[in-house]
């Protein structure tokens, strides 16, 4: 089924506008979400009670309010809280172009994909394409849904991606942890190199993982559907207290685990063609010898 876009915006920077739509680039699918029920079935319909009177409120009776001290709100009714939203817009503004590793992954916060509307291809190709040769993606801003984001254009492949940015008081710093900083000796930071090296790759493929938990649940669903009974598998105690093992004895032991799992799979390799001959033609004998009935068996055949 063909992608629909769910908006019409303009992509703006100088006096060069670019018509686009707007997609969402992520599903929320992977959720699988269970419905509260009673026990004979029944879906349940929530309700909200007055917590000074037990009272039922109904949802035409409520108002929203903020609470700036406790127990003492402020209250708005739809049209103020209508008057504080932004204004939407339907222009995304680029402010600047900034070197494409410069956001730091954990300000990214919804993506979307921007495509070129009627007569936005040509644009639409060159801002792709010299954002590419520039090495740099775009910082825009842009209102949507009452409220004004700070966004990054970045080219993908033959697109470009929207991502909506969080602002700076929305993430949390790493100083409020009080992370204990502990030297390290030259020869430990050698060995976690090594290993380092031993695992690294140059890409990341989303294809090579699958979400276990949600395969592990569709399977129980479908299990259930078919009238079957899930096993319940108690977990195991924690152990009391954890063990402590020397910090170079455990990168020494790590490395040694990735070298004999190399050893494995190069040994799994398939044969040169003298050996692989060598190999098949003594196949068939140990083939034999496995399937060979036991002694007792034997005896039953001949009564």
């Amino acid at each position: 089924m063909a992608a629909r876009s769910i908006a019409s915006l303009t992509l703006s920077f100088g006096l060069v506008s670019i018509p686009v739509k707007l997609y969402t680039a992520t599903e929320s699918s992977g959720t699988i979400r269970f419905n509260l029920l009673t026990k004979d079935g029944q879906r349940v319909r929530q309700q909200y009670v007055s917590a000074r009177d037990e009272r039922i409120v109904d949802r035409s009776e409520m108002v929203k309010g903020y609470e700036f001290e406790k127990d003492r709100f402020v209250t708005f009714s739809p049209d103020e809280l209508k008057a504080l939203q932004e204004s939407p817009s339907h222009a995304v503004d680029i402010v600047a172009f900034i070197p494409e590793k410069a956001v730091d992954p954990i300000y990214y916060d919804k993506a979307y994909y921007l495509a070129p509307d009627k007569r936005g291809a040509k644009p639409y190709s060159l801002l792709v394409k010299a954002m590419r040769e520039s090495g740099r993606c775009a910082l825009a801003k842009w209102a949507w849904k009452g409220k004004q984001y700070v966004v990054q254009v970045r080219p993908l492949e033959d697109g470009l991606v929207l991502q909506q940015l969080l602002y700076a008081d929305e993430v949390r710093s790493l100083e409020d942890l009080d992370i204990e900083k502990v030297p390290v000796t030259d020869a430990e930071l050698k060995l976690a190199l090594q290993l380092i090296e031993q695992i690294a790759t140059d890409r990341y493929d989303p294809a090579d993982f699958e979400d276990a938990e949600k395969k592990r649940v569709l399977a129980a669903i479908d299990e259930k559907i078919a009238g079957k009974q899930i096993v319940v598998h108690e977990e195991q105690a924690p152990t009391a207290g954890a063990q402590v093992i020397d910090l170079m004895q455990a990168l020494r032991a790590s490395l040694g685990a990735k070298s004999a799992s190399k050893t494995k799979e190069a040994a799994a390799e398939p044969e040169e063609p003298a050996a692989a001959a060598a190999h098949a033609r003594k196949a068939p004998r140990r083939k034999v010898a496995q399937q060979e009935p036991a002694p007792r068996a034997r005896a039953r055949s001949k009564k």
